[in-house]
């Protein structure tokens, strides 16, 4: 499959996409609670999604029957939401999407329930959201879509955790998942260019354990296979003739990149 690559309006559209997935996490987050079910979560977005008059594009995509993934402690990606009750001391997390006039939005958080989280969670936590945002900055630089891997990569070694193997980035566009893949870790081989026009999800899973995985039995949730607790955080992003924006970021990403020097450029 080839690249899809978006023009401005293209993009403005996938912002307005990005930002009711960002509305939608923030219900999401407040909805994440002691006592409450991976289910209330997914109702918190779903609610969000339907007042803004978008639509999920997690819901029935191969058959998944919610509107988030939800997953928890070990579950590092597509848990299903349903009746498990959320304790303290849980790393719960959410990843969510809309469609807005046929255009995409994704986006991944972690939260951790409880006053005094587990510091080794904590550290696991910062560096996949660290991880992310130094990918971003990587992007908006990159000659090659390898760049912002290696960044990733960088973050993962320097905290003493691992990426997932297996479970990577992705185009987006007019489908969730497009071409090129956006890797989180180092390969050899040349990776796409990076253009204007360019549109991506970059979305670091990082597990204290082990990188190895395998998939429960829903034939969606992926745990990891020693039973670490793992973290996940994303963001949808364009490139385009200006730099970069990060598209489910109401601020384009603005606080995010600081700490990297980079300052993000709207779409015009």
């Amino acid at each position: 499959m080839a690249i899809q690559y978006k023009t401005p309006a293209q993009m403005g559209i996938m912002a307005r996409a990005g930002v009711v997935v960002e509305a939608a996490l923030e219900a999401a987050r407040g909805a994440a609670v002691i006592g409450a079910t991976t289910a209330d979560i997914d109702a918190a977005a779903a609610r969000v999604i339907a007042a803004a008059g978008a639509t999920s594009n997690f819901l029935g995509y191969h058959g998944f029957p919610a509107t988030t993934c939800v997953s928890v402690n070990d579950e590092v990606v597509h848990g299903i939401p349903g009746d498990r009750v959320l304790y303290d001391g849980d790393v719960v997390s959410i990843d969510c999407g809309a469609i807005v006039d046929g255009w995409h939005g994704d986006s991944a958080i972690t939260v951790i329930l409880g006053d005094h989280p587990d510091p080794a969670d904590v550290a696991l936590n910062e560096a996949t959201r660290t991880a992310l945002w130094a990918g971003i900055a990587a992007l908006s630089r990159a000659s090659r879509l390898g760049e912002v891997g290696a960044a990733i990569e960088d973050v993962a070694i320097a905290a003493g955790v691992h990426p997932i193997d297996g479970y990577i980035g992705h185009g987006i566009g007019t489908e969730m998942h497009q071409d090129p893949d956006v890797l989180n870790y180092r390969v050899r081989a040349r990776l796409a260019k990076v253009r204007p026009g360019m549109c991506v999800a970059i979305e670091p899973m990082f597990v204290r354990g082990t990188s190895e995985s395998h998939v429960l039995e829903d034939d969606w949730t992926v745990v990891s296979a020693d039973g670490s607790r793992a973290a996940h955080w994303e963001h949808s992003i364009a490139v385009h003739d200006g730099g970069i924006w990060v598209l489910t970021a109401s601020d384009g990403g603005a606080e995010g990149l600081r700490r990297f020097g980079v300052v993000p450029v709207a779409v015009e």
